[in-house]
C-alpha cells in the first residue's frame, strides 16, 4: 500500500462491503450514510498524482471496482 490515505480507504471500502452483504439479515439495517460521507472525505483527500484509473472508480461510486483496485495493489 503507497501510503495511509489508501489504507485507510481500503478499510472504509471493506466496511462497507461487509455492511451490504450483512443487508438482507441485520436488524436494524446497517446505516451506510456514515460510510459513503467517510469514502467522500477521503477521496478529496487523495493527491493529485493517485492512479487515474482509481479516482474514476471512486468519483463514479463504483466502490467494488476501487476495492479491487486496491486489493490488487496490496498483493502485487
Amino acid at each position: 500500500m503507497e501510503n495511509l490515505l489508501e489504507k485507510t480507504l481500503l478499510d472504509a471500502l471493506v466496511e462497507l462491503g461487509h455492511a451490504v452483504k450483512s443487508m438482507p439479515t441485520a436488524n436494524p439495517k446497517p446505516n451506510l450514510l456514515p460510510i459513503f460521507s467517510r469514502l467522500d472525505e477521503l477521496t478529496r483527500q487523495l493527491p493529485r498524482e493517485t492512479e487515474p484509473q482509481l479516482l474514476h472508480y471512486l468519483h463514479k461510486k463504483s466502490y467494488e471496482k476501487a476495492r479491487l483496485f486496491l486489493e490488487l495493489k496490496v498483493a502485487g
